[in-house]
């Protein structure tokens, strides 16, 4: 059961690491208002002094030890599927909320698929989780 916890909270960290670099990226480019391109010296500066950014880093540094610990005992069949797919999910969920992306019925349905064709595929290998 822990190991199934730690994909769990595997997942959401590598969620919260994309959002956080998402918005991290935003605040660069908000710093940059009008200019044609960022210029690689100075988005790197930026880069390592976001808050957003380094939270997303670290965030994806945890989801590695996470991820890591559950594949000791989940197989990787199981976890992966589960792990992008809900992982999708909880992206554009997220990116709809906090930046304003637009989230279409379209969308919403391709989700869906998604999500169920990771359970179908998923609940075939439980028997050996």
């Amino acid at each position: 059961m822990v190991h199934i916890i730690s994909l769990v909270v595997a997942l959401v960290l590598n969620a919260t690491a994309n959002l956080m670099i998402k918005a991290g990226a935003r605040v660069i480019q908000q710093q940059h208002v009008g200019e044609a391109a960022v210029p690689l010296l100075g988005a790197l500066k930026a880069a390592i002094t976001n808050p957003w950014l380094i939270g997303g880093v670290l965030c994806f540094g945890l989801n590695l030890a996470a991820y890591s610990y559950a594949l000791t005992k989940l197989p990787v069949s199981w976890a992966y599927p589960i792990m992008t797919s809900v992982g999708f999910a909880i992206i554009v969920c997220g990116a709809a909320v906090w930046f304003n992306e637009r989230l279409t019925p379209r969308q919403i349905v391709g989700v869906a698929v998604i999500l169920a064709g990771v359970w179908i595929v998923a609940s075939g290998i439980t028997k050996t989780v």
